[in-house]
Parts: C-alpha cells; sequence; structure tokens
C-alpha cells in the first residue's frame, strides 16, 4: 500500500524519560489521549508533521503510542492508527476504553464532502491489544447529530456503563440554533449499546464561546470530572453526580496557557498523570503565537479535600541532574548574606536584588521562599543578563494571587504570603515550575541564553532560602 501519511519511525526514538520530549525527524506531539489498564501507562498522542499544514490545512494526524510501567523506562510503537484512505484527510483526536476484551478506539475523521466542504465524522477501530487496531465499517459510523455543526464534530470521550453495556460519548461541537448566539459550544452526548444505533440525549456541557474541544471525563475518590478546552486553554467541573450539576472548582489547576489538550489516566497507586503538549512558538519567538504541536508534558494530579484538584512533577519525570554546584550569591542591593546558598532581601521603599552567575544553559534550581508580613510581588529572573537584562521573569504576587513566567500567566495561586517551596527545570527552549507541589507553570523561551539568575523583591522583607542548582545530565 501506499504511505498515505507522514512517515514516522518508532527505532530512532528515546525510550528514555518522555518530559519534554518530541519525536525526532522534524516532527512534533500533538493531541494526548492518555490510557491506562494493569499497571501499564499508554500515551497515545497525534503525530504532527507541519504544525497542522498537513494536506492543506487538515492536518494530516496519525495516532502514534509510547507506553510504560513506571513512567522512566518506555516503548515506541509504530502508528497504530494511520491516515489509509485518499478521504481521510486527518484521523482527529478521540479516546479509548476497555471493554469485553478488546480495546476500542473512537476518534473524529476530518473529510471533504462532495460539496467540498470540511466536515468532521465519528469513526472507531478495535483492537485485542490497544495496539493493533482496525477500523470499523461502516467508516465514518456516525455523521452528525441534529441540531449540531458537521464542520465541528469532533473529539469523542468514550466510555462503557459496565452494568448495561451502553457506550456513551461525549462529542465536542456546536449548537446551530442557540438562543446566546455567540455562546453555542456544547458536548454531545450519544449513548449506543450495538454501536450502530445512537441516541441524542441532553448535552452535559452548553454555553461555552468556542467549541469545547478534546472532553475527558473520569470517576475518581467520589468525584466525577468533565475536562474541556475553549479557546486554546483546558478547564474542568466537577460534581457529585455522572451529569451534573457541574461546580466550578476554586482555581483551575490545568489551565496553563502553554500546556494544551490535558488529558488524564489512572496509574498505579490510584494516582492521577496528565499528559498534554507544549506548543511551538511562530518563527521561534519569544513573542511568537501558538503553533499547532510542540513537546510532551505531564503532569501529576492530586486531589483536595474538596474534589479540587491540583498538580506537580512526577518524581519519575524530574530530568536527571549532575552532582550540584555552589552557587555564589552577590547581594546588590537591600539584600544581605543569610548562609552561602541562602539570601535574605529587605526593600520597603522600592525594589531589592542580589544575583548569581554562571548558571547552566540546562539546569535544575530549587529552593525555599519565604515571605515576611505583606509584600507587593518578588520573584526570579532566569536566563538573564547582567544588570537583570532581558531572560525570563518569573513573578509572584501575593496580592494579585498569580504566578507569572515570561509572558504567560497562572490565577487564583493561594498561599504565596507564606513559605513556598521551588522547583525549576530549565532544559533547551523550555522553562518549567513547580510552586508548592500544588500549582505548575511552563513556558517556551527560545530566545534568551543568558547566564545570570536574579532574586527580586518589591516593598517587602522575603528570604530565598536552601537554593540548589544541579546541571541537567545530557542526554546520549
Amino acid at each position: 500500500m501506499a504511505q498515505l501519511g507522514v512517515r514516522y519511525d518508532p527505532k530512532i526514538q528515546s525510550t528514555k524519560n518522555l518530559q519534554y520530549w518530541r519525536p525526532k525527524g522534524d516532527l512534533f506531539v500533538g493531541d494526548c489521549m492518555p490510557f491506562s489498564r494493569n499497571g501499564a501507562y499508554s500515551f497515545y498522542w497525534l503525530l504532527d508533521s507541519a504544525h497542522h499544514a498537513s494536506l492543506k490545512g487538515l492536518g494530516g494526524h496519525q495516532w502514534a503510542l509510547s507506553t510504560t510501567t513506571d513512567l522512566k523506562i518506555w516503548k515506541q510503537h509504530p502508528v497504530v492508527l494511520g491516515i489509509d484512505e485518499e478521504w481521510e484527510k486527518s484521523i482527529c483526536t478521540g479516546s479509548i476504553v476497555y471493554y469485553k476484551k478488546n480495546y476500542y478506539a473512537f476518534y473524529a475523521t476530518r473529510l471533504v464532502n462532495k460539496e467540498g466542504q470540511v466536515n468532521e465524522q465519528l469513526s472507531y477501530a478495535i483492537s485485542p491489544d490497544g495496539i493493533n487496531f482496525e477500523k470499523q465499517k461502516p467508516n465514518p459510523f456516525y455523521t452528525s447529530a441534529p441540531g449540531y455543526s458537521k464542520r465541528d464534530f469532533r473529539d469523542p470521550k468514550v466510555f462503557v456503563d459496565e452494568k448495561t453495556g451502553v457506550f456513551h460519548l461525549f462529542v465536542s461541537s456546536w449548537q446551530e440554533n442557540s438562543v446566546l448566539r455567540h455562546a453555542g459550544g456544547a458536548l454531545v452526548h450519544l449513548t449506543s449499546k450495538d454501536l450502530k444505533n445512537w441516541t441524542v440525549l441532553d448535552p452535559v456541557l452548553t454555553g461555552q464561546s468556542s467549541v469545547p474541544e478534546c472532553p475527558d471525563y473520569f470517576f475518581w475518590k467520589g468525584w466525577y470530572y468533565l475536562v474541556y478546552g475553549d479557546n486554546g486553554d483546558t478547564y474542568y467541573v466537577k460534581s457529585k453526580s455522572p451529569y451534573g450539576p457541574w461546580e466550578e472548582p476554586r482555581y483551575q489547576t490545568i489551565n496553563e496557557s502553554w500546556v494544551n489538550v490535558v488529558k488524564t489516566a489512572d496509574f498505579k497507586d490510584n494516582r492521577r498523570i496528565a499528559a498534554g503538549w507544549i506548543p511551538s512558538r511562530d518563527q521561534n519567538r519569544d513573542d511568537g503565537g501558538e503553533r499547532f504541536g510542540g513537546n510532551a508534558i505531564f503532569r501529576e494530579i492530586i486531589q483536595e479535600a474538596d474534589g479540587t484538584l491540583s498538580s506537580k512533577f512526577p518524581s519519575e519525570m524530574i530530568p536527571e541532574t549532575e552532582a550540584e554546584i555552589q552557587p555564589n550569591i552577590i547581594t546588590d542591593l537591600y539584600a544581605s548574606a543569610i548562609s552561602k546558598n541562602s539570601v535574605s532581601i529587605k526593600a520597603p521603599n522600592g525594589v531589592g536584588a542580589a544575583h548569581a552567575e554562571a548558571i547552566p544553559l540546562n539546569c535544575r534550581i530549587t529552593m525555599e521562599i519565604e515571605t515576611s508580613g505583606s509584600v507587593d510581588e518578588y520573584g526570579l529572573n532566569l536566563r538573564s543578563r547582567e544588570k537583570a537584562e532581558a531572560g525570563y521573569r518569573l513573578n509572584f504576587s501575593p496580592n494579585n494571587q498569580t504566578v507569572s513566567l515570561g509572558n504567560t500567566m497562572i490565577r487564583a495561586v493561594s498561599g504565596l504570603n507564606k513559605t513556598i517551596k521551588l522547583d525549576i527545570i530549565v532544559k533547551d527552549d523550555i522553562i518549567d515550575v513547580s510552586i508548592d507541589n500544588k500549582r505548575c507553570i511552563v513556558n517556551r523561551t527560545p530566545e534568551q541564553k543568558g547566564g545570570f539568575l536574579w532574586f527580586y523583591v518589591k516593598h517587602g522583607e522575603v528570604k530565598f532560602k536552601s537554593v540548589k542548582i544541579s546541571p541537567l545530565k545530557e542526554e546520549i
């Protein structure tokens, strides 16, 4: 058979840590669809070759697969759902379920109809092992739901009611006659017992300002969670009942602007590991906008007492480091040394600063930050130069409850006026930060490569304690 989709060689891909990974061969990671069973974590992902520009901008995506049992060593598999027919312009995002000794992969197929219009229609494939899938006929099996867009009808999230054997799909679409014309984004709810005859139920989510893309849905320790995308960001709601009414959480932990299409799967010991992708930047510039496809990124999801979710680095996926280097912290302005790797900055009337030099380009930086009383803001300048020029500002605002990293921000970050622990990974063109093992923020930072690390405080007193800097091990 002719190769209709982009070529992908799993044998040349890394089998080590996949945190921040992208495939070799000028290829990129697109939408992620993690799944787990029997202690194995299966990382299904869209193989992207041209930032969604393949096949005249329709994507040309296919499903690839990476698997692990420990989050450390991975096995790379050949494409598991490929483009086999000329009419298949993209094997779009979907999801997997295991039922009665078979794996079912539901996905959308993007195609051009006889009138030349782009439509998205539902397809599915079956596999005995989750690797070798066979597409089912008719293909596509479902074209559109009454009252919903045919152009936007994609990203099915599947689950099965084990008691009744009913398959449920949540499908991303747009209500054609919504009361509020600007808020027609909805998740269509389809059910079937034979995968041939489908019933359209009331949508599980409505009133969104865009098509709520790439939904995820799971039950975990007494709570149901519905995850969806809105204008590129990922949000979730929670409920004690399967289909709502939904509650807004205290904060949106998985809404990181530079992590797209976040989905989760359970892992050993009742853990949940989320997977997403870090977009590329237009023209590879710091101020360039998002381009489809980039590097994989993983988070460990933690459930708090009220069902709100928080996130941190999965410990197994923190990059390996060389021996720690001793930073020489220079006290520049309203600063005083506490010890070799700790500094206090007291600047009630303005801004105080300290810095360290000769910081490795790729490194792990950890520290504890202790505030005293009220503080306007504090933070770091990473990959900066002399006089704190350029670089990337990591800023904490206790009053506003915001954390910014360069030109991206997360909100509703509580506890910034208390002692927090920071874990920072600086690797190639990615800076990733874990804040007190509760919130994370990441950014794509391709241009600045300075060797200075600056500490600063505005209107307040802050101690930066136990600063540790370790170069990352070079990958072989």
